[in-house]
């Protein structure tokens, strides 16, 4: 305490100016607090609450911008999905085309036209597939494999992204064929034997979807064969489908033997066919075909062709002197009236898929291991057999594109649901900082009044000891 009266040091005004300065300072920093909205304006006001908030802020300018990538990426999605759309419906359209060829009612001039509006539509589905971009990048060419999004604020959070090549050179079926050294070896797509010519044992499939095998007996029919790989396809992705053809040259005037399905040693559905020509053979067959689901015409080389479009074994017993010779392959039948010709020719099954898949002891059925595609551009419905075979393509490639489709609209879905998990998780980082940042603005008004308050009575007081001091100098000589 200084000394009473002393002029040298005024104690009441040193007080009064330190109660100024604190409220002129707490004033100062209210009326930032009431101008910027924040009670935290630089890291003096509150050093552990401003790095929280800077946090905060960082997390959430993250979150942002992650937000706009994941609409980007939906954008781009939609953009894919769209053209993916027109590819649908113009294979729509050349599948339409492939059944009316397939119905044999075509002249040969006809047929050519619907092959030239085959290949125009083959060169739009390409058109599409290299002209579709998303911000000049290439969607459907191919080129578009393992692209990530970045949906997060932090490193890692990402979504890749493959979208599968749609040109008509990478769509159609994946199916297999007759192998080089089996059964089918000469070019019959059957074979022929009296107890049975498939190998016994277990062909196992190595699908797109997954495994899975099918068990084969020597007599058993392709069809059957077909049924099972059917029965599996939800598991493996791998459908089948057989037929059974196969080629005689008949020979001799005089031809009488018992037709039908089962096995050699067991027939089913038989018929007996009689006839002096192979032209008589073909009524005949056809005539019993309600029967036993077989067909029979001759080719243009005079050859007799029988047909069972399902599958089934085709089984002869023939017991008079005409023959027939397998024109491709191996094996005839030979009539004998004293010891008949017991003969079972099975067919063919074929697996089949939209992506590629493997076989083992795919011998068995006289089959290769590796499936192989038959693509949408090198489809041909100038025939009637190409445009059968062009309806398998194109299902098998409406399917390639379904598939992708619902994998576009899958992710498309994750993305939407990463973008509202964005929004959510943005306005409750707002929340937070807020709590830690942001001035309460009437407390504020409040405190910044009682402040401007004490100003004021600072100065007051201020004055009274300058007021005294100066009385003092009165007592001066």
């Amino acid at each position: 305490m200084s000394a009473i009266g002393s002029i040298l040091s005024n104690n009441g005004a040193l007080d009064a100016l330190a109660a100024i300065r604190n409220s002129s300072n707490t004033t100062n920093t209210l009326e930032a607090q009431l101008s910027s909205g924040k009670k935290i304006n630089s890291p003096a006001d509150n050093p552990a609450g401003y790095i929280t908030a800077e946090g905060f802020t960082s997390q959430l300018n993250g979150i942002n911008q992650a937000l706009n990538n994941v609409n980007q990426g939906i954008s781009l999605l939609q953009t894919a999905e769209g053209a993916l759309n027109q590819q649908t419906n113009i294979l729509q359209s050349m599948n339409s085309i492939a059944v009316q060829a397939s119905n044999g009612t075509q002249t040969p001039q006809e047929a050519q036209s619907l092959q030239e509006v085959v290949g125009q539509l083959n060169s739009q589905v390409d058109t599409i597939a290299n002209q579709t971009q998303f911000n000049n990048i290439n969607l459907l060419d191919g080129s578009f494999s393992g692209v990530d999004f970045q949906v997060g604020a932090n490193n890692g959070q990402t979504i890749s992204l493959s979208i599968a090549g749609t040109k008509s050179t990478a769509i159609g079926m994946y199916a297999t064929a007759a192998s080089a050294s089996g059964l089918y070896a000469a070019g019959s797509s059957a074979a022929m034997s009296s107890a049975g010519v498939f190998t016994a044992g277990s062909v196992g499939i190595n699908g797109p979807n997954g495994n899975a095998s099918v068990a084969v007996t020597a007599t058993e029919s392709a069809a059957s064969i077909a049924s099972a790989i059917n029965n599996l396809t939800g598991k493996t992705g791998v459908a089948a489908q057989a037929k059974t053809s196969v080629v005689f040259k008949a020979t001799g005037s005089d031809f009488s033997f018992t037709l039908g399905n089962g096995t050699a040693a067991a027939p089913t559905n038989t018929v007996n066919i009689s006839a002096t020509s192979a032209s008589g053979l073909v009524n005949a067959i056809n005539n019993a075909t309600s029967t036993t689901g077989i067909s029979a015409q001759l080719n243009s080389s005079g050859d007799l062709v029988m047909n069972q479009a399902q599958g089934e074994n085709i089984t002869i017993s023939n017991d008079t002197a005409g023959t027939l010779t397998q024109a491709k392959g191996t094996g005839s039948i030979v009539g004998n009236a004293t010891t008949p010709t017991k003969t079972m020719i099975q067919g063919k099954v074929q697996f089949q898929s939209s992506q590629g898949f493997s076989l083992t002891n795919s011998a068995y059925v006289g089959l290769t291991a590796t499936s192989s595609l038959s693509s949408l551009s090198g489809i041909n419905v100038a025939t009637a057999s190409g445009a059968e075979t062009a309806i398998n393509v194109i299902k098998y490639a409406l399917q390639s594109l379904g598939a992708e489709g619902g994998q576009l609209g899958a992710a498309q879905q994750r993305l939407q649901a990463d973008a509202n998990n964005l929004t959510t998780t943005s306005q409750n980082l707002q929340s937070a900082r807020s709590v830690v940042q942001d001035a309460n603005i009437p407390q504020v008004s409040s405190e910044l009044t009682q402040q401007q308050i004490l100003q004021q009575a600072g100065v007051s007081a201020l004055k009274s000891s300058s007021t005294l001091q100066q009385q003092f100098t009165r007592l001066l000589p």
